[in-house]
């Protein structure tokens, strides 16, 4: 297979028409190779527009979610990133590039020593992965310029959004199916303000609790 053909392909018939036009998050795309992250029986399928099955429920983002992802967070190089699920970790090197430093957590311990391979493979040396619950996020390295939810939510957990410093944001897909919104939430010094980006509908992040319902 030829990956750089592929790779081409998918940058320009799957990410720019997803107007992801950004210059920075086009080269990155282009010198992050994502067939180095996606597990060896998936490698093949490293450019397809799809999710791809890692764990159990876990799924990888599609390749157009994750620099939709990448270039709304506009991260800088002195900020500090949390990353919740790290899963295969191409989204974890691509914000490593981007950032001062990425805290990553991954409650899967085989996808989390998965991981720490890749991104040492890569070079990747600003980056922490830390394997434990998704919710509970990094209190310890709290407060973040930038928290990224790699996976769909009901809601967002309180926990995270207390992770996020004044002047900082938050990025999720926050909704039910099959309506879900890529919602960037920043937070003010009185409060919070939402914007939805998109529409779109991905894989939940497993771990995160579940609103109550209620059945008749």
């Amino acid at each position: 297979m030829n990956f750089e053909q592929a790779r081409f392909n998918m940058i320009e018939q799957q990410i720019r028409p997803w107007d992801v036009l950004d210059s920075s998050v086009l080269e990155l795309l282009s010198l992050v190779r994502r067939e180095d992250f996606v597990p060896a029986a998936l490698r093949q399928l490293a450019f397809v527009d799809t999710e791809l099955p890692l764990s159990g429920e876990r799924k990888a983002l599609a390749p157009r979610v994750e620099a939709r992802m990448l270039q709304a967070l506009k991260v800088l190089r002195h900020e500090k990133v949390l990353e919740i699920g790290t899963g295969m970790g191409y989204l974890t090197a691509l914000l490593s590039h981007k950032a001062q430093h990425v805290h990553s957590v991954e409650a899967d311990a085989e996808l989390a020593a998965h991981a720490r391979e890749s991104l040492r493979r890569s070079g990747c040396v600003n980056v922490t992965i830390h394997q434990g619950p998704a919710q509970d996020g990094v209190m310890a390295e709290a407060p973040f310029d930038a928290v990224l939810l790699c996976g769909s939510v009901a809601e967002v957990p309180q926990a995270l959004l207390d992770q996020v410093k004044v002047g900082g944001r938050l990025l999720a897909v926050v909704g039910e199916e099959p309506a879900m919104q890529l919602q960037l939430r920043r937070r003010t010094a009185t409060g919070w303000t939402t914007e939805v980006l998109l529409e779109t509908v991905v894989a939940r992040l497993p771990g995160l609790q579940e609103p109550a319902t209620f059945t008749f």
